[in-house]
């Protein structure tokens, strides 16, 4: 269908080394879009440019630095004209309660989780306003609609992410640029083992019976990327099997 062309559009997508940020890197690619695969992994980053072929390129990058995330998105749009579609999806696991956790774990986590979103969306924001169209997916969590004690540190950063989407969504709306987010059920990831007894339980409670994979989240990216989603913004969809059912 035309609304998910994404031909002579640009992407970056974070954590494009593996998993979802992969798969979404690949599909954004088959949907059109130039893609700029960015991760820390310098390696996996250009396994996935590769893979695309010459409709992408690799950055490594460090999206916990807010210098590095500003220089990426400059210099992708001085480079290519424009920015299209900005990708949150970078982040890493964590386990420990709230009386576990201590400072330096918690700063850990909200660097990654939740600060290089802040640096991806304000950053895309800026050239985004100027071209008076775009639009910012983020990666939040499901854990955001059934807490659990022993992911006290992921949980308060991915429940953020879903905050910070909102709130830039209704800042930048009326310019013609959205901000959406996506909070996926358990992944088979390297952040979602779908061995492990939180998995095995997470299924037992999914109206599909089966854990999610890379692709499917990744089909719910390239359609908030598109037009297809031309009239949704501040919106946070879940791609879970069912697991959770929010209002």
């Amino acid at each position: 269908m035309y609304e998910l062309d994404l031909g002579d559009r640009v992407a970056i997508v974070t954590g494009a080394a593996s998993g979802i940020g992969k798969e979404s890197a690949i599909r954004l690619a088959r949907a059109g879009a130039f893609v700029v695969c960015a991760d820390i992994n310098e390696a996996g980053a250009k396994d996935t440019a590769d893979e695309i072929g010459t409709a992408a390129e690799a950055v490594v990058i460090d999206v916990s630095d807010a210098d590095a995330v500003a220089a990426l998105v400059t210099g992708t749009a001085a480079q290519h004209g424009r920015l299209d579609v900005m990708a949150n999806i970078a982040g890493i696991g964590a386990t420990g309660t709230p009386m576990a956790t201590d400072e330096a774990e918690l700063d850990r986590i909200w660097a990654v989780n939740f600060k290089s979103v802040f640096y991806g969306t304000q950053g895309a924001a800026r050239i985004m306003l100027e071209q008076g169209s775009g639009s910012i997916v983020n990666v939040s969590s499901g854990i955001i609609d059934s807490p659990g004690t022993n992911l006290f540190a992921y949980a308060i950063a991915k429940i953020s992410v879903a905050q910070l989407s909102k709130a830039f969504a209704v800042e930048l709306a009326p310019n013609g640029v959205r901000v959406n987010a996506i909070a996926p059920g358990i992944i088979n990831t390297n952040l979602g083992d779908p061995n492990s007894d939180i998995a095995q339980h997470a299924v037992a409670l999914t109206p599909m019976r089966r854990i999610g994979q890379p692709d499917d989240v990744a089909d719910v990216v390239v359609f908030l990327a598109s037009d297809a989603s031309k009239y949704m913004t501040g919106q946070i969809l879940r791609p879970n099997g069912g697991q959770s059912m929010p209002w």
